[in-house]
């Protein structure tokens, strides 16, 4: 571990983040671009992050929008929000916070807890930036995940 955190989760956070920057880049839902990107190129933005995170991030997503085949989409919470927008790196610290809680709890891999946590219904309620759900407590979001609902 150098700096304030472990490496790897430092590339969580940098991988969730990216999700984030190309889903409101291309107008799409976060499960999408996860989807889209698939485990070979979610893998190596991860295994990769730490150098990714040195370069420009509008490079970086337009190559992997291209790669992805990722094409323009009318999801738009950005415009949607009537109030404040977290930025793509506050949002990449919830998921982050998430997918490490889900490969804890369940025994995956960070990679396969990245598509768990981006394709459940928790992920819609952090995209909706009119809630207060997306700056609720970690433990609380992991909750909801974990039980199905949002108390």
């Amino acid at each position: 571990m150098t700096g304030r955190e472990d490496r790897k989760e430092n590339d969580l956070f940098f991988t969730c983040s990216l999700i984030e920057y190309i889903a409101r880049r291309t107008k799409n839902k976060r499960s999408f671009i996860v989807n889209s990107l698939g485990k070979t190129l979610i893998e190596k933005i991860y295994d990769l992050a730490d150098v990714y995170h040195s370069d420009n991030i509008d490079t970086v997503s337009e190559d992997f929008i291209k790669k992805a085949g990722i094409t323009d989409g009318d999801f738009d919470n950005v415009s949607a929000a009537r109030y404040a927008v977290p930025s793509h790196w506050d949002i990449g610290k919830v998921y982050k916070r998430l997918v490490l809680g889900i490969a804890r709890e369940k025994s995956l891999s960070i990679v396969d807890a990245i598509f768990e946590a981006y394709n459940s219904f928790v992920s819609e309620k952090i995209d909706d930036y009119n809630s207060s759900f997306y700056y609720d407590a970690p433990q609380n979001i992991l909750n909801a995940y974990i039980y199905g609902v949002i108390e």
